[in-house]
């Protein structure tokens, strides 16, 4: 993003946590404190920072505007396409009706229910992972001082977890609770309410100060977490996929979105190295991420597993945190938040 010439309108959004804090969900003891702040800016080149969704689209958005040659259209969804000799179409649905787009190449970012996914090949849908997530927004003033400092706070429960950090530049908290559940509706913001948490929350026997937390936000919105099995093939002539319709990730990382930029600076790359062959810029765009892609999969899966230990398990798990240390914890995700666009690459 910085690269891209968007720090200046990201800033005055962002929040630049200085430690992720992990803490037993029952006795509020904290387990780990991971190191964030200076340290992984100068270990990474960058800084980590929590911000708002509509933040990051925002920012997008205004960019793009002031780009000649890129037109943005909302509303529409994509229902069909063909490819031909000159390039493929793609017929799209709006406000107006069905309408016909022109272009060299269809890049499927269309998400976890991708049509595109299946228009390529790949009829296997997603499999419900037997979870659940509540997500809400709280101003930063409701909630304890000690939630509104510039930290990630990460409770680990039985069979669930909550998270809350700081976004809009520290005015607004964000909360989301994972749970074992057997809810599995589609989309990802069904309405929901505090009373479908609040019960289950005191029966699990909850520190005081996540209930208090919990009991803040009146409305929330809910997902079901689904998971699909790796992907090979990403691409099929002028048409890939990317993010989610390619390589959905259960948000135990918090890098679904972030897989997605990565994606997109990569095919941006390829598409510009090769711009009178998309569908081998397609092919080496996929070839260059799936590896990293499943990688990033099978770790948020693991932790996944991890978060909701149960019993004896769970005391280990707590045990080895406090055994490694932040900083080594730090230092074992580095493959994560050192990754850099690669600067060349050989056409496939």
């Amino acid at each position: 993003m910085i690269d891209l010439g968007l720090e200046s309108r990201l800033k005055p959004h962002v929040v630049a946590p200085v430690a992720l804090r992990v803490l037993d969900g029952v006795s509020a003891r904290e387990i780990v404190r991971v190191p964030l702040g200076e340290i992984a800016a100068q270990r990474y080149g960058a800084p980590y920072w929590t911000l708002h969704r509509g933040d990051l689209q925002a920012a997008l958005a205004a960019a793009a505007a002031g780009h000649f040659g890129i037109i943005v259209k909302l509303g529409m969804r994509v229902e069909d396409f063909v490819a031909h000799p000159n390039g493929l179409t793609v017929s799209a649905r709006g406000r107006g009706g069905v309408s016909d787009e022109h272009g060299v190449a269809l890049i499927g970012a269309d998400g976890l229910w991708s049509l595109v996914r299946r228009r390529i090949g790949h009829r296997t849908p997603p499999r419900f992972a037997g979870r659940t997530a509540w997500r809400a927004l709280v101003p930063a003033l409701a909630v304890a001082p000690e939630f509104r400092e510039p930290v990630v706070h990460l409770w680990l429960g039985r069979n669930a977890h909550l998270v809350h950090y700081p976004v809009k530049a520290g005015r607004v908290i964000n909360i989301v609770v994972i749970a074992t559940s057997r809810w599995s509706g589609p989309g990802w913001s069904e309405p929901a309410g505090r009373a479908d948490l609040i019960p289950w929350f005191a029966a699990a026997g909850w520190a005081p100060q996540t209930l208090t937390l919990v009991n803040l936000p009146e409305a929330w919105l809910k997902w079901a977490l689904f998971e699909h099995r790796p992907l090979w093939r990403w691409s099929r002539g002028r048409v890939a996929l990317l993010g989610d319709a390619a390589h959905p990730v259960l948000p135990y990382l918090a890098q679904g979105a972030a897989l997605a930029i990565e994606d997109a600076a990569v095919v941006a790359q390829c598409l510009g190295q090769m711009p009178d062959d998309a569908a081998s810029a397609l092919k080496t765009y996929a070839a260059i991420r799936r590896a990293r892609a499943w990688k990033v999969q099978r770790a948020a899966a693991r932790n996944g597993t991890r978060y909701h230990r149960t019993g004896a398990a769970r005391l280990l798990r707590d045990a080895a945190m406090r055994t490694i240390g932040g900083a080594r914890l730090l230092a074992h995700y580095d493959w994560l938040y050192d990754w850099r666009p690669p600067t060349a690459f050989s056409i496939t």
